[in-house]
């Protein structure tokens, strides 16, 4: 299999990555991250004018029909930069819901303003006891006259704080845990009867806890108690974003570390030369290379016509970035010494915002028990 970029994709990977080191820098991710929003609206805007904005989105949309290849391509970059804009919020998950579900006057409405710049989204599907599991949900929807009454709390909602719309999972028939009877609302961010808290996660990023007390919803996102394929398939287009993601940032760790090595004098010599530090450079690499592929694999597999497949293999990912980034973090902090902890060294933030993407999704515990729940149905599928 040919892995190798096309022109138009090699050409995007280095728009991208020269964006990243020459427009966000460091230091100003610092300043960034210490704003009211939390990211810096005028670097969205750039985005949209770069037409990174409109890369998964049809041509009908507004978009540029982007493959997952491209989005792969574009998160990695912005795993280098540790960029905290919400393009995985907004564009992958927002966006990716109202593409998959929306109806033609919902895309109309929506989509266009996302490539624009002019919108925001958030996905509301976590619930305080849920636990990694989007079935897991207690928010109710109730039928009041054309439209439904939402009450419930969600979690940990990726730009909450800043959405202008929030696509909210609700339950409106069956248990707790069933993944029938769930469906999603579009409801505005002031609304009333909504509830926003925000506030900044370890890695510099922002969440919010949401709580709904009574909120008039009319905007029903897909049918009625049919969401659960739509809100699997989004999450798993979420996991490899942020495998892409993962990447970048252990790419940036393993660099940073080799300089690092090649720099730093004890003994008359660089640290660098001694073979221990080498082979613990050599197994770094060994993990990046292995994070890699694996982020291309669960990229891949977003087309398969398999849902059962692509789920395994997504979880396979997942499992690979969250075990090789506590590897590589933790490498990187050591070899660096005392230093690696520091706040003053973006070693400690890539490693910050690595330990948010090993949970993100799913832990590894999580997606280790569905590979295992999902075996024996893919072993059966191979017998026939």
């Amino acid at each position: 299999m040919d892995f190798t970029l096309n022109e138009e994709q090699q050409l995007l990977k280095n728009s991208v990555e020269r964006f990243v080191e020459q427009d966000y820098g460091f230091e100003k991710r610092r300043d960034i991250i210490n704003s009211p929003d939390g990211f810096d609206r005028g670097i969205w805007t750039q985005m949209a004018d770069l037409g990174w904005l409109g890369l998964p989105f049809s041509e009908e949309d507004g978009g540029f029909d982007g493959t997952p290849v491209e989005t792969m391509i574009l998160m990695e970059a912005l795993g280098r930069g540790l960029m905290v804009e919400p393009y995985l919020a907004t564009v992958v998950l927002g966006g990716g819901l109202i593409a998959a579900c929306g109806t033609a006057d919902q895309k109309s409405a929506i989509l266009p303003n996302i490539v624009a710049g002019e919108m925001l989204l958030a996905f509301a599907y976590a619930e305080p006891q849920s636990r990694f599991d989007p079935a897991d949900v207690i928010t109710s929807a109730t039928k009041d006259g054309s439209g439904y009454l939402l009450n419930g709390h969600k979690a940990v909602v990726f730009n909450g704080g800043s959405a202008d719309k929030i696509i909210i999972s609700t339950r409106t028939s069956g248990d707790q845990l069933d993944q029938g009877g769930i469906s999603l609302f579009i409801v505005d961010a002031s609304a009333a009867g909504l509830k926003i808290k925000s506030y900044p996660t370890i890695d510099g990023f922002r969440a919010a806890e949401i709580e709904l007390s009574d909120v008039v919803a009319n905007d029903v996102l897909g049918e009625i108690g049919e969401a659960y394929p739509a809100i699997e398939a989004v999450l798993d287009a979420g996991i490899a974003a942020i495998a892409a993601e993962a990447v970048g940032a252990m790419q940036m760790l393993h660099d940073d570390t080799l300089d690092y090595l090649k720099t730093r004098q004890q003994f008359g010599q660089a640290i660098g030369s001694f073979q221990v530090l080498q082979h613990r450079m050599v197994d770094i690499y060994i993990e990046l290379e292995q994070a890699r592929s694996a982020a291309v694999m669960a990229t891949l597999r977003l087309t398969a016509n398999d849902p059962e497949a692509r789920r395994h293999a997504l979880s396979a990912a997942k499992v690979q970035i969250g075990q090789a980034s506590r590897f590589v973090g933790q490498q990187a902090v050591q070899l660096h010494g005392g230093i690696g902890m520091t706040d003053e060294l973006r070693i400690s933030h890539y490693f910050k915002r690595l330990t948010m993407i090993a949970t993100q999704f799913g832990s590894v515990d999580y997606h280790l028990d569905r590979m295992a729940n999902a075996t024996p149905q893919l072993n059966q599928e191979e017998k026939q």
